[in-house]
């Protein structure tokens, strides 16, 4: 769905010329819901707004939904969605006749344009708000009608950028509640941006971050979190500890690393924590220590992300 080869794209800054991409490639097969993160100016909103042809890339070459972006835009044009930063509707119409000229638009014939407006409405549960002008509607209701429009014309990949940003935690999950029921109905492919990484860690199948112009990762958010240091487990016990402790874990489980003791608290990072829960007990057993409880925190997408760009996404979006 989505083929990129040594994808490039530089600026003219005054007298120097800025690389903002540097030899991109991407692949993306049907039906994948694929996140594609970095901080900001890694070059990531360069690099879709050239796969969505409002920007033409300096060298390299793509083909989208099965069209060059170079050599035939409009065809890629009107087989993708696009869900932009921005709202993307007009405040002066209302739901009912954005949609329907969005359709209209996309080729659609009067009576498939009026069926299709009143299939999105009901599926996206925005009937109720149909005959509301555009501007009197909430927040979620808004990006939901933006994503409408992406629909409308049911093209094979839809393009997300930051689609839920600004949104409450509800209605960012109302959000990607439709979206993905549209993916599984259609099978349609979505390759989407986000400063929220818990949503990239629920929504996507494949997560590809980008820094410097560079692709530096790429692979299932359970693939990039194994390659942080592994799980942190936290033990605490009933009574304060001395090194017995940490002694203890170090020697029972060869494979913990970072191992600490903080009163009656021990910490250490390992593979796979659940499973090493056992022979802790039956360390500390041994040593006379009474365990009091154990907690096992595994790596998020922001831990990935901080040990490949050393920054932290929240705190880029901060």
């Amino acid at each position: 769905m989505i083929h990129a080869q040594n994808l490039l794209r530089r600026f003219r800054v005054g007298d120097e010329t800025v690389e903002a991409v540097r030899g991109v490639d991407i692949d993306v097969v049907p039906g994948e819901v694929v996140a594609f993160l970095g901080p900001n100016g890694a070059g990531k909103s360069t690099t879709l707004r050239m796969l969505t042809t409002l920007l033409a890339p300096s060298d390299g070459r793509a083909t989208v939904a099965g069209h060059d972006i170079a050599r035939d835009p409009v065809a890629v044009r009107g087989r993708i969605g696009h869900v932009g930063q921005g709202n993307g509707s007009y405040d002066g119409l209302r739901a009912r006749e954005e949609l329907y000229t969005q359709a209209r638009l996309y080729g659609l014939q009067r009576r498939s344009a009026r069926a299709r407006t009143s299939e999105l409405l009901d599926q996206l549960q925005l009937t109720a708000q149909a005959d509301r002008d555009v501007a009197r509607l909430s927040g979620g209701q808004r990006r939901r009608l933006d994503v409408a429009m992406g629909l409308i014309h049911q093209p094979p990949l839809l393009f997300l950028d930051e689609p839920s940003a600004g949104l409450d935690p509800h209605s960012r999950s109302n959000l990607w509640e439709h979206v993905g029921r549209m993916r599984d109905e259609h099978d349609t492919t979505i390759f989407l941006t986000t400063h929220y990484l818990d949503e990239a860690d629920s929504v996507a199948e494949r997560v590809i971050v980008i820094d410097h112009g560079r692709i530096i990762a790429d692979g299932t958010p359970d693939q990039l979190k194994a390659k942080v240091s592994g799980d942190l487990v936290t033990i605490e016990l009933v009574d304060a500890v001395d090194t017995a402790a940490p002694t203890a874990v170090a020697e029972r489980v060869p494979t913990a690393h970072e191992v600490a003791g903080d009163g009656a608290v021990v910490s250490f990072r390992v593979a796979e924590g659940d499973t090493v829960i056992p022979e802790v007990v039956r360390a500390l057993d041994a040593g006379g220590l009474r365990l009091r409880s154990t907690h096992v925190q595994r790596p998020t997408l922001d831990d990935v992300f901080l040990s490949l760009t050393g920054r932290s996404l929240r705190d880029e979006e901060d």
